[in-house]
């Protein structure tokens, strides 16, 4: 049995982009692990939604532990830092944000969780965070600082094609027609309202990419995690009603760099992590 390890900066991360390899890794016996940076404190949430008396935050925690029993994980762990909120706002620099915080005390902090584990493999992000939120590239700066410190077999960077992407959004007009509006991006990874975003920012070209793993065998599994995450409905909204075969093709594949041990050039790309 191996230990996979995904560190990600939000409750609702970690369906988009290693939901199918959580699934699948854990369906294969292997043991999975959760951990995430922040809080989620300034996630938007719909009005009406959270209980009397309750928090986004209970209401995000208790989310990703449902998502987290969707996608076979064994443990959930929480760093506790607070969410530094997209980037230009306030809270890039509030007192204990994410983004904020010394990457060294972080990382140790992770560190130590991947000592327990035994990690054989850890997933981070790209050195954009993705699509360039604060927390998203410190949670690159972090979790490679701390897979170094813990001594990780195998660190990769999920990250999105951004080739894969361009095709997406020059075939779909509605992500291609946005009005004005608020900052690209800022409504999550998708743009489905404001502008446009540019695709350019996102992800990584194909060419860079070393891992592409097919997960439509648990896309099943990777809706139903989509689904659990009601607060953040306005990331998840427009996938949940996708015929499969179309949501195959947005998430059916999880893209992956990975940058220890660095892949040799001219090296076939990988269908699999190594557990």
């Amino acid at each position: 049995m191996s230990t996979l390890v995904c560190f990600h900066a939000h409750p609702d991360d970690e369906v988009f982009g290693t939901g199918g390899v959580m699934r699948s890794a854990s369906d294969a016996g292997h043991r999975v692990v959760l951990v995430t940076a922040t809080d989620g404190a300034l996630g938007e949430v719909p009005d009406g939604l959270l209980d009397e008396g309750e928090t986004l935050v209970q209401r995000r925690q208790a989310e990703v532990a449902a998502s987290a029993a969707v996608l076979g994980v064994h443990r959930v762990v929480n760093l506790g830092y607070a969410d530094s909120g997209m980037a230009g706002t306030e809270g890039n620099t509030a007192p204990g944000a994410f983004a904020t915080v010394d990457v060294e005390e972080a990382a140790a902090t992770l560190a130590e969780v991947l000592r327990e584990e035994s990690a054989t493999v850890l997933t981070v992000y790209d050195p954009n965070g993705g699509y360039g939120h604060p927390d998203h590239v410190q949670v690159h700066h972090v979790g490679t600082r701390a897979g170094a410190l813990a001594g990780v077999p195998y660190v990769y960077e999920a990250t999105m094609n951004r080739d894969h992407m361009r095709v997406l959004m020059e075939a779909n007009p509605a992500w291609n027609e946005q009005p004005d509006g608020a900052e690209a991006g800022q409504t999550g990874q998708t743009g489905q309202s404001g502008p446009r975003p540019d695709v350019e920012a996102f992800g990584l070209p194909e060419s860079e990419l070393t891992t592409a793993v097919d997960v439509t065998a648990v896309l099943d599994a990777k809706r139903a995690a989509m689904q659990v995450h009601e607060s953040q409905i306005g990331d998840f909204g427009p996938f949940l009603a996708m015929e499969r075969d179309v949501l195959a093709v947005v998430f059916g594949t999880e893209w992956f760099r990975r940058v220890t041990p660095p892949a040799a050039v001219g090296a076939a790309r990988e269908t699999a992590l190594p557990l």
